[in-house]
C-alpha cells in the first residue's frame, strides 16, 4: 500500500493504513462479523461501487480485511475482519465518543451497524450494574444479538438464542427510542418500534445506553 506520510510516528503509520476516506467506516460494517459485498454497499450507500472495491483491496492488503467463500447452498464471498483488523474496535468507539461532541450537521441516514456501535460508545456500565438482559434486535433486514451481562455490553450478528426481549424497528425508530428522552412503553404506544418479552429489562437496558 502507498504510504501517505513517510513519518515513523504510530499515528502516521496507522493513517497510512486507514486514513483514507471510508476506510474506518468499511471497518465500522464488519465488527459484528462478515458481510457480502452487497451488504457493505447497503450500510455504506453514499458510497460508490468503484471506491468500496478499492478500499476492500486496500484492506486486504494491509492485512485489516480478508475475504472467503460461504456455502452451500447459496456461493457466496463474504468480507471480514482479520484479527488486527478487529483491534480496531476500541479506536472507533473512542472516535465515536469523540464525534458524539461534535456539531451534528447532517440528516443523512444511518446505518444499522452505525447504530450498533453507537450503543456501545454510549454504553455506561455503572448504570447497567449487574442487570443482565439478552434482545433479539432487528433492524431492518439485519438482526443481531444484544446481551448485558456483568457490565459488559456484547453484540453478535444474527439471532439472539433465548431472548428475554425482541426489539423490531427501522434505524430511525429504534435510535428515536434510546435517544430521544422518552420511554419504551411511548415508543411502543406510538409505534416507532415493537417491543415483545420483557418491556421493563429493555427500559433497563435503554437507560445504561443513554
Amino acid at each position: 500500500m502507498e504510504q501517505l506520510y513517510n513519518d515513523p510516528c504510530g499515528v502516521a503509520r496507522a493513517l497510512d493504513v486507514v486514513g483514507k476516506r471510508w476506510a474506518l467506516l468499511v471497518v465500522r460494517e464488519l465488527l459484528l462479523g462478515p458481510k457480502r459485498f452487497r451488504d457493505l454497499q447497503r450500510g455504506l450507500d453514499r458510497m460508490s461501487q468503484n471506491v468500496l472495491s478499492q478500499r476492500l483491496r486496500d484492506l486486504e492488503g494491509a492485512g485489516i480485511v480478508h475475504h472467503r467463500q460461504i456455502g452451500p447452498p447459496v456461493s457466496a464471498r463474504v468480507y471480514e475482519l482479520t484479527e488486527e483488523g478487529a483491534a480496531l474496535e476500541p479506536v472507533l468507539i473512542a472516535l465515536g465518543r469523540w464525534g458524539r461532541g461534535r456539531p451534528l450537521d447532517t440528516s443523512g441516514p444511518m446505518s444499522p451497524d452505525a447504530l450498533l456501535l453507537a450503543m456501545r460508545t454510549t454504553f455506561d456500565p455503572a448504570i447497567a450494574g449487574d442487570f443482565a438482559i439478552e434482545v433479539d434486535v432487528q433492524l431492518g433486514n439485519d438482526r443481531v444479538a444484544v446481551t448485558v451481562d456483568d457490565g459488559e455490553l456484547r453484540m453478535m450478528r444474527g439471532p439472539a438464542s433465548h431472548p428475554d426481549a425482541r426489539i423490531v424497528g427501522d434505524v430511525a425508530g429504534v435510535r428515536a427510542m434510546l435517544y430521544r428522552g422518552g420511554t419504551v412503553a411511548e415508543a411502543v404506544e406510538t409505534g416507532t418500534v415493537t417491543v415483545e418479552g420483557n418491556l421493563e429489562a429493555v427500559q433497563e437496558l435503554v437507560d445504561a445506553i443513554r
